[in-house]
């Protein structure tokens, strides 16, 4: 299983709270699909350290897939075609789709970290990050 990890800025789509566009490529050859988890890796945690709040967990994504547009979260019927079998699971707030916390400073990183894999992912109704991994 391959995996790349990129951390960047988000800027209005992050007050907004919709999925900024992203671009997929260079997916190894052999790959069957793509997975993507993104957390916010600096979420303090009311009751102690920092620790990691995952906004979005979507899997199946076709690796003949070049990116997914802004807004695409929770809309993948809209967009049909090469979209229709991605699958969205839940993130940290019990919650189906993109759905980044309001943040209570700046400076947070958003971590993006897309898996190539060998089969679709088939973990029924209820997939979550930690079930990806």
């Amino acid at each position: 299983m391959a995996n790349a990890s990129e951390e960047f800025r988000l800027g209005q789509g992050a007050k907004r709270n919709i999925l900024p566009p992203l671009e997929l490529y260079n997916s190894p050859e052999g790959s069957k699909s793509l997975a993507l988890t993104v957390q916010d890796i600096d979420a303090p945690d009311p009751c102690g350290p920092i620790v990691p709040f995952t906004i979005w967990v979507v899997v199946n994504i076709p690796p003949t897939v070049k990116g997914l547009p802004e807004g695409f979260s929770l809309k993948e019927e809209e967009f049909g075609g090469e979209y229709a079998g991605i699958k969205e699971g839940f993130n940290d707030l019990k919650k189906q789709g993109w759905q980044a916390p309001k943040l209570p400073s700046h400076g947070h990183r958003i971590e993006f970290k897309l898996y190539a894999l060998d089969e679709e992912l088939n973990h029924g109704n209820r997939v979550t990050r930690d079930k990806v991994l």
